[in-house]
C-alpha cells in the first residue's frame, strides 16, 4: 500500500517510487488548476498524483504582491467540490486564496508530491499509450495520462532592452514587488500596464513613492471590476459567445459612460475594440485604483521603454527619465519547451493548442489547464477544465 499523504496532503517525494505502481494519472503543478483536476478525477474514482517542485502547494500566489486580490467574484473562484467561504469577502486577497488552495487539498485528500520537478514527458516506448515523465533525483514515473498545469505566470519575461545591463538603477520584475514600503520618497517607473503594471503602479502611487510613472506600448482597456454592484466578471461571461463586433461596440458604450477620456493625462482610449484585444490575448484591465491615481497626476502615463543608457531610461519617444528603479510588468513565459516542445503539442508563441477536455491528436491522454486567461475569469475556467478533464479520463480508462 502507498503511503498516506500528510494532513496537508503532501507526500514526500523520497516515497513517490512506492506509489507509482498502478499507473496514476499525473498532475505537474500544484496550484489552482492542478489541485482542480485532481480533485474532480478523484471524484470520478481515478488516482491522479499531483507533483509540485516548490515544498507547498500554491506557491506562486505565496510569491504575489501583498496588495493582490482576485479581480474575480468569490463565487466564481471557487474550485470542484468546496466554496470559498463568506468571510473571505467578495474580492479574495492573495493570503486567503493561499489558505483556501491548503484547505481545499486537505478536503479532498489530495496526493500531492512536493519537491519534485518535471523535466520532460514523452509516449512510452513500449507503444502502450502511457506516458514516462523524467523528474528531478533521476526519477522516471510512468502513467496513463498526464494533466500539465504549470501555470499561465510560470517564467518572469524582462525584455532585451539595448543597454539594461548598463542601467545603474534597481531593474527588477513584478514577480520580485511585495508592497511600496521599499519605495517611499523614490522615483520609480512601472513598465507595462496589464493589470499588475496598473495595480502596481496605484499601490507605489498611494504608498509614498515621490514620482511613479507608467510606461505604456499600447493604451488598454479599463474596465470597472464593478458597477452598481454588477462585477464585470458577469458580463464577461455573458458575452464570451458573442459575436466580436457586437461585444466591440457594446463595450466602447460602456467605457464612455463609466471610464473618464484620460487622453490629457496621457492615457487615450484604446483604438481597437475590447473584445478584439481579447482575443489577442489582451485582458481588460480592471481598475483598483488607476483611474483616479492618473486623473490625480499622482501616476504619470509615459512612452514605453526603448532603451536604457547607464542612469537613463530612454523612452520611444526620446524622453530621458533617471528614476530610482524600474519595475518592469512585462508578463510572463509559459516555459512549455523543455517539457513538451518535442511533442509538438504548442502553437507559435508557446502555448498549448488544446486545453481542458481535448488532447492533441498526436498526444492522446495529454491534457493542458492554465494556460488561458479569458474574460470570463481563470480560476472559472479551471474548474470547468478540472471536470472536463476528469469525464474524458475516466470514460478513456
Amino acid at each position: 500500500m502507498p503511503n498516506s499523504p500528510s494532513p496537508t496532503g503532501r507526500t514526500d517525494a523520497v516515497a513517490l517510487t512506492d506509489r507509482t505502481d498502478d499507473r496514476p494519472v499525473y498532475v505537474i503543478g500544484g496550484g489552482p488548476g492542478g489541485l482542480a483536476a485532481a480533485a474532480a478525477l478523484r471524484d470520478r474514482g481515478v488516482r491522479a498524483v499531483v507533483l509540485e517542485k516548490a515544498d507547498r502547494v500554491g506557491a506562486s500566489w505565496r510569491g504575489h504582491y501583498d496588495r493582490l486580490h482576485l479581480h474575480t467574484t468569490r463565487r466564481w473562484s471557487a474550485l470542484p467540490g468546496l466554496k470559498m467561504p463568506r468571510k473571505f469577502g467578495r474580492w479574495v486577497g492573495r493570503d486567503d486564496v493561499v489558505r483556501y488552495l491548503e484547505k481545499y487539498t486537505e478536503h479532498h485528500e489530495l496526493e500531492v508530491v512536493t519537491g519534485v520537478e518535471v523535466n520532460r514527458i514523452d509516449p512510452a516506448p513500449d507503444g502502450s499509450g502511457d506516458w514516462q515523465l523524467t523528474a528531478t533525483g533521476g526519477r522516471v514515473l510512468r502513467g496513463r495520462a498526464v494533466v500539465v498545469a504549470t501555470g499561465f505566470n510560470h517564467t518572469p519575461r524582462v525584455p532585451e532592452w539595448p543597454g539594461r545591463d548598463t542601467f545603474t538603477g534597481e531593474l527588477l520584475h513584478a514577480a520580485e514587488y511585495r508592497n511600496p514600503t521599499p519605495y517611499a520618497d523614490r522615483d520609480v517607473l512601472v513598465v507595462g500596464i496589464g493589470n499588475t503594471g496598473a495595480e502596481i503602479a496605484a499601490d507605489l502611487a498611494e504608498g509614498g513613492a515621490s514620482q511613479v510613472r507608467i510606461a505604456v506600448r499600447t493604451a488598454p482597456h479599463i474596465v470597472r471590476r464593478s458597477t452598481a454592484g454588477w462585477p464585470a466578471q458577469a458580463t464577461g461571461i455573458l458575452v464570451r459567445r458573442l459575436p466580436v463586433r457586437l461585444v466591440d461596440r457594446a463595450g466602447a458604450v460602456m467605457a464612455r459612460i463609466a471610464i473618464p477620456d484620460l487622453s490629457a493625462q496621457g492615457l487615450p482610449r484604446p483604438g481597437t475594440g475590447l473584445y478584439s484585444r481579447v482575443r489577442e490575448g489582451a485582458i481588460p484591465v480592471q481598475d483598483v485604483g488607476l483611474i483616479d491615481a492618473v486623473k490625480t497626476g499622482k501616476v504619470v502615463p509615459v512612452a514605453t521603454v526603448a532603451s536604457f543608457d547607464k542612469d537613463a531610461a530612454v523612452l520611444a519617444d526620446g524622453t530621458r527619465l533617471t528614476p530610482d528603479a524600474v519595475i518592469a510588468a512585462t508578463g510572463y513565459t509559459r516555459a512549455l519547451e523543455p517539457l513538451v516542445g518535442h511533442l509538438d503539442v504548442l502553437d507559435a508563441r508557446g502555448r498549448p493548442v488544446t486545453h481542458g477536455g481535448r488532447t492533441p491528436k498526436q498526444a492522446p491522454g495529454l491534457y493542458f489547464t492554465g494556460f488561458t486567461n479569458p474574460i470570463s475569469g481563470m480560476l472559472r475556467e479551471m474548474a470547468l477544465d478540472a471536470e472536463r478533464i476528469a469525464k474524458r479520463v475516466a470514460r478513456a480508462h
